[in-house]
């Protein structure tokens, strides 16, 4: 199967895992990525089923309000039953590193917030530990430099990604080379660095629920 395919089989298994979850006072929560479009553009056929939904950024907002999806501050939710989004990677403990598309604060808010994390991943996401893909740090935009340097301390090979400025008016490093043979002591030590926002191990909150597709078909655990 081709990885779109993969990407909309795991997007739409992961609507009728929910679907019966909901009732009309939920806040369903939603992420960012291209799987995540695939399951954006299938809740917008259940949208009558629930109240509204909290996005992790403008792209995802948009796609929601085009399809007829009302969305609303978190500020405004009493609270959000099921957050739903992809992963860069995912290892069998079900940490992940996020942030590919520059939305990791506002993922790892909605994450924390959440009553069910729900990540949604084809099989070529799935590692034996993390740390293949660049691990994103979001950072103040003056703290840049200093950042860098301390994530080179850690054994990092930290990169200025000059494409991009997140919705919150930062900066993304993208940091190889690191050893993330502890995800959570890692998560916290990067946390901790002066002028970082967030970076992208999401192991302090994990998913409760992995919907992972293959070739072989679609496995929840």
């Amino acid at each position: 199967m081709k990885i779109e395919d993969l990407k909309k089989a795991a997007a739409e298994a992961a609507i009728a895992y929910i679907e019966p979850k909901l009732n009309p006072d939920s806040i369903v929560g939603v992420g960012t990525g291209s799987t995540t479009n695939y399951f954006i553009d299938a809740l917008g056929a259940i949208r009558h089923k629930f109240d509204a939904a909290v996005s992790s950024s403008e792209g995802s907002t948009a796609r929601l309000e085009n399809l007829g999806v009302r969305v609303i501050n978190l500020n405004a939710a009493p609270r959000v039953s099921v957050y739903v989004d992809g992963a860069d990677e995912v290892e069998p403990g079900k940490a992940l590193i996020k942030g590919g598309g520059g939305a990791l604060t506002r993922e790892k808010i909605i994450a924390a917030a959440c009553e069910e994390f729900v990540c949604v991943v084809d099989n070529t996401k799935f590692v034996d530990q993390l740390g293949s893909f660049p691990l994103p740090v979001e950072v103040l935009p003056m703290a840049r430099s200093f950042v860098a340097r301390s994530l080179v301390e850690l054994g990092g090979d930290p990169t200025y990604r000059d494409s991009l400025i997140t919705d919150n008016g930062n900066v993304i490093l993208d940091t190889q080379g690191l050893n993330i043979d502890d995800p959570d002591s890692l998560e916290k030590a990067i946390n901790n660095i002066a002028g970082v926002v967030t970076n992208g191990i999401f192991a302090i909150n994990r998913p409760n629920t992995l919907v992972m597709a293959s070739a072989d078909g679609v496995f929840i655990s």
